[in-house]
């Protein structure tokens, strides 16, 4: 429960006065620092691991804002990158969390990534984001680049498509990507028709 309320942001002293309200017994900060040690000893191993068999052939890297608690609760930016095997399995390769997003800590990321082994990958997917395409020219030179499709998607939805009619067309539009047969395209003429999609000036 400790372990659990820590990785919440919650601090070691309103862990503490919880844990007296509830259970009745009392531990000072300075114990329940001591069991988020092990956390932090897990964090530090997990961003040293080294990758003794690069089997990721694409990389997907993205950045979101979460609410951190530090001296105050602050929205800062944490960039993730996730490797993705030829098989299509998944895994968490690494992170970083700091205040505003910004191209030097993609560098630092990828550059990272790339001296605990990550090699041979030949596609990132992203959105564009800032300094993305400079950070990727020096670690990644051999992969090609796309933008992420849910990110496009939404974009446009987001600029020209009325709000009523976005969860159709979003639908409409994972369906379309999934098949192969293009004929199925003919699925947009009704959502004009219907008023759902309009193009806004």
């Amino acid at each position: 429960m400790v372990l659990k309320l820590y990785e919440k942001g919650i601090t070691t002293r309103e862990i503490a006065d919880l844990i007296e309200k509830m259970y009745g017994s009392h531990y000072c900060a300075t114990t329940i620092s001591n069991m988020t040690q092990v956390v932090e000893g897990q964090v530090a191993a997990f961003h040293k691991r080294h990758f003794t068999e690069s089997s990721f052939v694409c990389l997907f890297i993205d950045a979101t804002y979460l609410p951190l608690r530090r001296k105050t609760v602050e929205r800062e930016a944490v960039y993730i990158a996730i490797g993705i095997t030829a098989s299509g399995d998944k895994q968490i390769l690494d992170y970083q969390i700091v205040p505003t997003e910004n191209g030097e800590v993609w560098s630092e990321l990828l550059g990272g990534l790339v001296k605990r082994g990550i090699s041979n990958v030949q596609l990132v997917v992203a959105d564009g984001m800032v300094g993305l395409e400079s950070a990727l020219e020096r670690s990644c030179p051999q992969a090609k680049f796309q933008r992420c499709l849910v990110h496009m998607s939404r974009n446009i939805f987001k600029k020209y498509v009325l709000v009523t009619g976005r969860p159709l067309c979003l639908n409409s539009s994972r369906s379309i990507k999934q098949r192969q047969n293009l004929r199925h395209k003919r699925l947009w003429p009704p959502l004009l028709r219907t008023g759902h999609l309009t193009i806004l000036e």
